[in-house]
């Protein structure tokens, strides 16, 4: 597909100059693009790699010239990275689940399937679930009984979602993720050596494991509009009562969400970041890639914890954490440095105790 400066700038609600009637069918580098791709320039520095490329359309940062690197047409945009987020969606062409429903699906009759609906080769739907309309459901899905789906949801490959878990409006899942699997919890018949050691912080007080009782998931999983979920990521159904993702938050891939966890409105979970069991986390809670929360803790509103933090207390609104054990990020930052300085205090202090008397056994 084809698309003029006019129409795309149109879409980012941005301005075009130059021959705005300059068609363009994909984004590119600067340095790679060809005449038919809008270069992607917002920054100098990409702006000036624009000469290694036959481009003739840019995108580029406010202020600058479009004539200045010899192109016939340029749009401007305040935000770059807001516009990227225009540019893609504008240009995107999300795979594509046929119309209809593929004569390999296995739907339970009982379930209700909305209009314009489509589902993949080899899904299977069971009793009870309803499908919202406009949804796209790819290839070797299973959406478990009396699931429920919302409206425009994008569920890619190999995807499993669980029985009774309910999905709100607008959902986009990566392939491989797993929506309502049974949390990770078990019981012994008498208290063990990890309860021990949970109380103790550090002594078995000679207690031994014993064979596991596994305490079973009544709950599932309820998430409200809006939400996106990674590849390969996994959502626990909860104990009792269901384990909840707020509208809008985003999680990425290899993301593990724990049994009874509630996550508030526009989080972030990154890569790898893991969430325990029964811990409760506010609005717009950040959390970076390979960083992670103990069971049973409550992180306010706005709490950011960066890239490979372990939060084990608590959380005030507002807070900024990172480190193991997690700490205000200045401190840590501090602290990394002292850390980096202690190779030479050791050698100041050996060289300083070289320099004391020595003294005798009698001294």
């Amino acid at each position: 597909m084809t698309y003029t400066v006019q129409e795309i700038a149109d879409a980012l609600g941005a301005k075009a100059v130059g021959d705005v009637s300059l068609s363009v069918t994909h984004a590119s580098e600067p340095a790679t693009a060809t005449p038919d791709a809008i270069a992607l320039a917002m920054d100098k520095a990409f702006a000036e790699q624009l000469s290694d490329g036959t481009a003739r359309v840019a995108m580029l940062a406010e202020g600058a010239d479009f004539t200045d690197y010899g192109l016939k047409a340029a749009i401007y945009v305040v935000r770059p990275r807001y516009a990227m987020s225009g540019l893609t969606q504008f240009l995107d062409r999300s795979p594509m689940v046929e119309p209809g429903i593929h004569p390999s699906a296995v739907i339970d009759p009982s379930a209700q399937i909305g209009a314009d609906a489509s589902i993949g080769p080899f899904v299977v739907i069971g009793r009870g679930c309803k499908i919202g309309a406009g949804a796209r459901i790819a290839s070797h899905c299973s959406i478990g009984a009396d699931a429920m789906i919302g409206d425009h949801a994008l569920i890619h490959e190999g995807v499993r979602i669980g029985a009774r878990v309910r999905i709100g409006h607008r959902f986009i899942c990566q392939p491989g993720a797993v929506i309502g699997g049974d949390g990770f919890s078990f019981v012994t018949p008498e208290p063990g050596a990890a309860e021990a050691v949970r109380k103790t912080l550090g002594d078995t007080k000679g207690q031994k494991q014993q064979a596991y009782a596994r305490i079973h998931s009544l709950g599932s999983v309820v998430i409200d509009d809006d939400v996106e979920v990674g590849a390969n990521s996994c959502i626990d159904r909860g104990t009792i009562a269901d384990t909840f993702i707020g509208r809008g938050s985003k999680l990425d891939n290899l993301v593990q969400v724990g049994h009874n966890v509630r996550l508030g409105e526009d989080c972030l979970l990154c890569g790898l970041a893991g969430i325990a069991g029964s811990t409760v986390l506010g609005n717009r809670v950040i959390f970076g890639g390979q960083s992670s929360s103990t069971d049973h803790l409550i992180i306010g509103d706005d709490f950011i914890a960066a890239q490979g933090t372990v939060v084990r207390t608590n959380q005030p609104a507002g807070k900024i954490m990172l480190g193991n054990p997690a700490m205000e990020m200045s401190a840590s930052i501090d602290a990394y440095k002292a850390s980096r300085r202690l190779p030479r205090l050791f050698r100041d202090v050996a060289e300083l105790k070289k320099m004391l008397p020595k003294r005798g056994p009698n001294d």
